[in-house]
């Protein structure tokens, strides 16, 4: 019951080879977030996880009130290229 759905993360890096940009780090962690949502639909008792999924969000929730504090426009394109609600 896996949704499977894999996020390109080389639309997001600013230069060839990049790993540290705001954006970037949001896609990869809109990833793991992804895998995570997976694996407790399967394994609803697993705590731990469910702890580690909510770190995750949290930090999301701080990369993308930073990416929009600088830019009001970047923000909008991650959030849409991500198919994130806010």
């Amino acid at each position: 019951m896996s949704t499977t759905k894999t996020i390109n993360t080389k639309e997001y890096q600013l230069h060839e080879g990049d790993t540290g940009s705001a954006p970037y780090q949001v896609a990869m962690l809109t990833q793991r977030i992804l895998d995570l949502t997976d694996h407790l639909n399967v394994h609803t008792k697993d705590f731990s996880s469910r702890r580690g999924l909510l770190k995750l969000v949290a930090r999301r929730r701080k990369l993308l009130d930073y990416i929009k504090s600088n830019s009001e426009e970047k923000y909008r394109e991650v959030i849409k290229g991500l198919g994130l609600r806010r």
